[in-house]
């Protein structure tokens, strides 16, 4: 036990010493940034989904006949 709790005190001490934490207006930047890239890509895998569901239902129709 004395293992997992000196690993957890270490990676702390790391966390506080030697990681360089970006400014707040670049982390508001960036997570707007990651906000639109994510509506977008949503927005086009809606898009991709309905043109299949389109063309599969147009082949069923017209196999149909």
């Amino acid at each position: 036990m004395s293992k997992v709790f000196n690993y957890f005190s270490e990676a702390f001490e790391e966390l506080k010493s030697n990681v360089t934490w970006p400014e707040w207006a670049e982390v508001q930047r960036l997570t707007i940034v990651v906000a639109l890239f994510s509506v977008i890509f949503a927005l086009a895998t809606w898009g991709v989904d309905e043109l299949c569901s389109r063309a599969i239902s147009g082949f069923f129709k017209l196999i149909k006949g």
